[in-house]
């Protein structure tokens, strides 16, 4: 294989999986991960890829670009999956509340939820909302406002304004981006405001990301780190950048 078709093959890896290591990059292409690291940097000149520590991840993940939920949902299922288990043990106890952001690793986790505890849960997000609907031991309280497309989760002055007037034990939220200097983040800023209304809303503030969104940015802040409580992510996260969000005040939790 020629060096540009190595490196066209990489770029559409990459962007099928959402993010690849150098490592496995060189098994799959039977090079040497210095090979990987000078075709990843040509690959980042053209526009093509994004380097992160140990790898790539498409370009378009650190844009204002914003992938649509059923694209989302069809991406690193194992690792939202592991996510989803492990936040069920950070629930309140039975008779508590929570709020569940939009996004397709909350949705794993409105799935998971115990049939035998009773939980208050509000949410703006209608596939989060629809299955819920199904646990008898449910009280579910859908929040109004304007329903995205993109997202499929109630947005707007109604939406904030339904929030304001909650507390809850724990808040749940998604995000398309993590860093110390940006903080937790997204595309919208209609989401935004609605993320930061349910981190207020909460006592407590959890955000369950795979670690693929953690060292970018997305174009508006929702939460600096250190307000949220706990950050749980899958086990790829690189311990520089785990350590950097512990320093800066949020307890890292993998799954």
């Amino acid at each position: 294989m020629y060096a540009e078709e190595r490196q066209q093959a990489m770029a559409h890896a990459v962007a099928a999986r959402g993010r690849m290591s150098v490592a496995d990059l060189a098994s799959e292409y039977d090079v040497t991960t210095e090979t990987v690291r000078r075709d990843l940097s040509t690959l980042e000149s053209l526009g093509l890829v994004r380097r992160v520590h140990g790898g790539a991840v498409p370009a378009t993940a650190l844009t204002s670009l914003e992938y649509g939920l059923a694209e989302r949902d069809s991406a690193r299922v194992a690792e939202k999956e592991a996510i989803a288990r492990a936040a069920l043990e950070l629930l309140p106890p039975a008779g508590g509340s929570i709020a569940i952001d939009a996004g397709s690793t909350t949705i794993r986790f409105a799935e998971a939820l115990p049939r035998d505890r009773r939980l208050v849960v509000y949410t703006h997000s209608v596939p989060v909302a629809a299955r819920l609907a199904l646990n008898p031991a449910v009280e579910l309280h859908l929040l109004p406002g304007t329903v995205r497309p993109t997202t499929q989760a109630a947005v707007g002055p109604e939406t904030v304004t339904a929030l304001a007037q909650l507390r809850v034990d724990l808040a749940f939220l998604g995000t398309n981006g993590a860093t110390v200097g940006h903080g937790f983040s997204t595309p919208d800023s209609a989401e935004a405001a609605t993320k930061r209304a349910i981190v207020a809303a909460g006592r407590r503030a959890v955000v369950l990301t795979d670690s693929t969104k953690i060292g970018l940015e997305s174009t508006v802040s929702f939460a600096a780190v250190d307000e949220v409580d706990v950050l749980l992510t899958d086990g790829e996260i690189a311990s520089s950048q785990r350590k950097e969000l512990v320093a800066a005040g949020v307890e890292v939790v993998v799954a």
